[in-house]
């Protein structure tokens, strides 16, 4: 299986590549459960999840009919639908458009109308910034990390005009879908 990702925003598009024999190219693919379009969307993985979730809720509503308490079904809810909608959500998060996350957070809405998520909890963004910290805090502990290698050089300059929340150089900011990126700029 192949796939081809293309910039839609370059004004020249470069043709696609003759196909090779006995390798399928596909529009989108499957990793590790998230799916990923040729254009780098994440659309449709939004779309299936919040399908998949919308089947949890039905059944949380029928086991709040058949009696099951408030709070066991409030732990089921973080522990299957807010799991689900934020599954590998570093990888992933940055290549959400607006209307993705909306979506998302529309989702969570309903759970909250329906009682089964805290109108005070946090909100699936600030569990995707609070996971996407704790990456980076663990892979920049972790010099043996897979994603270690990707970090910049440390920053040996003295003179810190102000205090960030790590002590790499930074570069010219390129892609902010780019997790590393994009917490690397967090603040900045």
């Amino acid at each position: 299986m192949e796939i081809i990702s293309k910039d839609r925003k370059r004004k020249q598009q470069i043709p696609d590549p003759p196909t090779l024999p006995d390798i399928k190219r596909e529009s989108q693919i499957k990793i590790l459960g998230v799916t990923i379009t040729k254009h780098l969307s994440v659309s449709e993985h939004v779309r299936d999840v919040i399908g998949k979730c919308g089947q949890t809720m039905y059944v949380l509503k029928v086991l709040r009919s058949h009696g099951l308490n408030d709070a066991a079904l409030k732990d089921i809810y973080r522990s299957v639908v807010m799991a689900k909608l934020l599954y590998a959500s570093s990888a992933w998060w940055g290549f959400a458009t607006a209307s993705d996350k909306h979506r998302i957070e529309a989702f969570v809405c309903r759970g909250v109308r329906l009682q089964l998520y805290g109108a005070d909890d946090p909100t699936p963004t600030q569990l995707a910034e609070d996971a996407d910290e704790t990456l980076l805090s663990r892979i920049r502990r972790n010099r043996h990390h897979v994603l270690y290698r990707f970090l910049p050089e440390p920053n040996c300059h003295q003179h810190n005009l102000r205090p960030r929340r790590h002590n790499f150089s930074l570069s010219t900011k390129t892609d902010d879908q780019n997790f590393i990126i994009r917490q690397l700029f967090l603040d900045s």
